[in-house]
């Protein structure tokens, strides 16, 4: 059976319930966080509690968790002999009554679950993507629940047969729809910088990482929609899809059509880092 935690309690997911006058539920008041875990180990908890808490802070909803608190909550819910992911939401919790200004006194709802993480066929072979405008709201380094705009924009990729839309804002590549966008051009991997216009993903900084420890040539820098359509290699990254790379953007092959070398190296080095965590 599976069991979940709910505001302190561990219990049955059929059984777990929350008010329809949560304010998660009426305004999507509240926030998110997705945290890995391999063969029974929290990937990067530290940091993704780090952006759980700025993301807190940025809605105005600050929590006094250390992440030794996070941990002991997460823990039971892990199965030591799978790949898994923490799903963890935290909503401003129940009001009596459904105002948009903040309640004088409210309880945040705290919610956590643990799921496989799934192989995805794409991250070895490949996926198609498509460019489209961004038509979110101006704090996309929050992780907020409120995902309509990201929704619509991904469904519209897969509905032409993509699996990522890449978000272009200004002239700019900036993200995909539910990932982060790294591009190899002119033999330089590329990274967008961290703005109010992108998510900070674990994922991401774990990258930057690996490539300057190992000397791949790298930048954060901005990515002009007319560079990425000639760069020789386009990735999209995430905590449970780890790096996938896109083999054709817009109808357009990338490259070859095949994942390229920086992303085989990439790779690797991920699995490497993975592994010595263990």
């Amino acid at each position: 059976m599976d069991i979940v935690y709910l505001n302190g309690e561990y219990l049955p997911l059929a059984e777990a319930k929350v008010s329809v006058l949560d304010r998660g539920f009426l305004f999507g008041d509240g926030v998110y966080e997705v945290i890995p875990a391999y063969a029974g180990r929290l990937f990067r908890l530290e940091d993704h509690i780090q952006r759980l808490n700025n993301s807190l802070n940025g809605i105005r909803l600050p929590l006094n968790y250390t992440v030794s608190d996070w941990e002991a909550i997460f823990l039971p819910l892990l199965d030591g002999g799978k790949d898994q992911y923490i799903y963890l939401q935290i909503t401003r919790g129940y009001s009596p009554k459904r105002d948009h200004g903040f309640p004088q006194q409210t309880r945040p709802t705290i919610f956590a679950m643990c799921s496989d993480i799934l192989p995805f066929a794409g991250r070895i072979n490949g996926i198609r993507a498509i460019t489209m405008d961004d038509t979110r709201w101006q704090l996309c380094h929050i992780k907020a629940i409120t995902l309509l705009g990201n929704i619509l924009l991904r469904q519209e990729a897969l509905d032409q047969g993509c699996a990522e839309a890449i978000l272009v804002k200004n002239g700019q590549a900036i993200e995909g729809a539910a990932s982060n966008l790294f591009a190899v051009v002119d033999g330089i991997l590329l990274t967008p910088p961290k703005t109010n216009d992108i998510l900070p993903g674990i994922t991401r900084d774990v990258i930057l990482e690996l490539a300057k420890k190992h000397g791949i040539a790298h930048r954060e820098d901005l990515i002009s929609l007319e560079a990425l359509h000639a760069a020789s290699e386009i990735w999209v990254a995430s905590s449970t899809r780890e790096i996938v790379p896109v083999v054709e953007l817009d109808g357009v092959s990338v490259g070859d059509g095949q994942p390229g070398p920086v992303w085989h190296a990439m790779d690797q080095l991920l699995q490497a880092y993975k592994k010595s965590l263990s």
